[in-house]
């Protein structure tokens, strides 16, 4: 049979998208010129990522820049949309008037969230992976004779990644302010970066270097 095609979403009202643009455009790097793809009003819109959506929104954009309350412009050769001082002054009646759905988590908002709960999953077995780490140094420490160079060599990388990532778990779940919607949320830094520890785990290496000590 073939595959079905995917239900069209209900599209936001008018003015959730103008919402969307605009708090967009309060979450963008200062640093990068204005203008927003329409990925990403898609994301703080709350529609699905996939590229059909984009067909059932541009009609939707294109008729908000007919009333002149966005513009596109380009970058990179891309089309790029930013609200006008029209679309600014709308989307103030609407919120005024108490007429204004709310919009979905931001990708700012979610990012923090998930962090935090990451962090809250795993931040014993880091800690405990860090123990084991350290168990093994002092275990090297208390060799005699000495050990060979490349057992240090061998845990220096191990113990230096369990370090970082028990800093970057602690920091996500207990020193990360739940960003403002109204800013960008700009720090920048490794201790937000869970990609490598955001997953039931051992520290990686901690049993082969255990290996090597036998």
């Amino acid at each position: 049979m073939p595959a079905k095609k995917p239900i069209p979403e209900a599209l936001p009202q008018d003015e959730l998208v103008l919402a969307a643009l605009a708090r967009a455009e309060r979450h963008r790097n200062p640093q990068l010129k204005s203008g927003l793809p329409i990925a990403v009003i898609k994301e703080h819109a709350g529609l699905d990522r996939r590229g059909w959506s984009t067909l059932q929104l541009r009609p939707q954009i294109e008729r908000l820049e007919a009333a002149h309350l966005i513009r596109r412009s380009k970058r990179h050769s891309h089309a790029v949309w930013s609200l006008t001082d029209a679309g600014h002054k709308r989307l103030a009646e609407v919120r005024a008037a108490g007429t204004l759905g709310p919009l979905p988590e931001s990708p700012q908002h979610r990012e923090w969230r998930q962090a935090r709960e990451a962090a809250r999953l795993e931040l014993d077995q880091l800690r405990t992976d860090l123990g084991l780490l350290l168990g093994q140094a002092l275990d090297l420490l208390g060799e005699n004779p000495h050990p060979p160079s490349q057992l240090w060599l061998d845990l220096a990388p191990r113990l230096a990644r369990a370090c970082t990532w028990l800093g970057s778990a602690t920091y996500c779940l207990r020193e990360w302010p739940e960003p403002d919607d109204n800013e960008a949320d700009l720090e920048t830094s490794t201790r937000r970066k869970t990609e490598e520890w955001a997953k039931h785990r051992t520290a990686p290496g901690v049993a082969t270097f255990a290996g090597r000590m036998r």
